[in-house]
């Protein structure tokens, strides 16, 4: 882990995108193993993780405070009900130990919402900055406690079938049709943040059946030092649980959001606007670099 400025052996699950085609929407974790050291010591780490168990305990609770208290489960995919996912949002990302800055602006029409994807912490960044609903796979819906959650929230749940791409395409292109704005991550896997994966473009045909545009918003983690942060990032053989000590313990790291201008589908076919959404997704991630970053990262 990152700590100090001292690097370690990690040991890690891997993530990856569960969808039926390459452009995946799911997350989950496969395991492997390695050394894991922390520079903290037994009583800190207990301290520390007791803090945070005790803020997000409060913060779940604000949530299903904030589904009952305006009725939110009774219209779960109202866009006005945004505003509330992006205060819950905003309040994880205070137990996270995140500083959201927000480059522009963030515009607010219906539109199908693409990012970058670089760890689990984007839900929250994104959601904090711009008011989106998420997507999930069906079964997260039955789940005890965060299922009702989530579904209250407005989470958009997805059924899924055996190489059912069609299927998926069609409900995010309903939820658009009814001006509900859907957020996904096209490159269908987690990055380091320096450059942009090859954009899987079946997904961004909801946007072309519903004739809305697609809007772009671009996201890095920035450490102390002014660097792409190493921590943020949920990568390589890598542990969900052990990824969650890291960012517990992790210094203050700022994540940037920017969004771009919506790129029209009117005269898009499916490979045009995928090609269209790869250029400007590397063009953008590129910009928001020079802007915050001592030096630009990306590669080509």
């Amino acid at each position: 882990m990152l700590t100090f400025g001292f690097y370690h052996q990690y040991k890690i699950y891997q993530i990856s995108i569960e969808c039926t085609q390459p452009e995946c929407i799911m997350i989950f974790m496969t395991e492997h193993t390695a050394d894991t050291q922390s520079s903290l010591n037994p009583l800190t780490r207990l301290a520390l993780y007791s803090k945070k168990f005790a803020l997000g305990l409060g913060v779940v609770g604000e949530g299903f405070y904030l589904v009952y208290r305006h009725g939110l489960y009774k219209h779960p995919n109202d866009p006005a009900n945004t505003r509330y996912v992006q205060y819950f949002c905003r309040r994880l990302c205070k137990v996270f130990n995140l500083d959201v800055r927000v480059h522009g602006e963030i515009p607010r029409e219906p539109a199908l919402w693409v990012s970058n994807h670089i760890s689990w912490l984007d839900i929250a960044v994104l959601g904090s900055g711009a008011r989106v609903f998420f997507l999930s796979k069906a079964e997260v819906e039955k789940w005890p406690i965060l299922g009702q959650l989530a579904k209250g929230g407005g989470t958009l749940f997805i059924k899924r079938g055996s190489g059912d791409s069609i299927r998926i395409r069609e409900q995010i292109s309903a939820f658009l049709k009814k001006d509900i704005p859907v957020l996904f991550f096209p490159e269908a896997t987690t990055t380091d943040g320096k450059t942009i994966k090859r954009v899987h473009g079946r997904i961004l045909g909801a946007a072309l059946e519903a004739q809305k545009p697609v809007q772009i918003c671009l996201i890095c983690y920035v450490n102390q030092h002014g660097e792409l942060d190493t921590v943020a990032p949920f990568i390589g053989d890598m542990s969900f649980v052990e990824h969650v000590k890291r960012v517990l313990e992790m210094p203050k790291v700022v994540a940037h959001l920017m969004a771009l201008p919506a790129i029209s589908v009117e005269g898009h076919t499916l490979k045009s606007l995928t090609d269209e959404v790869q250029h400007k997704m590397h063009e953008g991630l590129e910009e928001l670099h020079r802007l915050i970053l001592k030096q630009t990262p990306l590669t080509t």
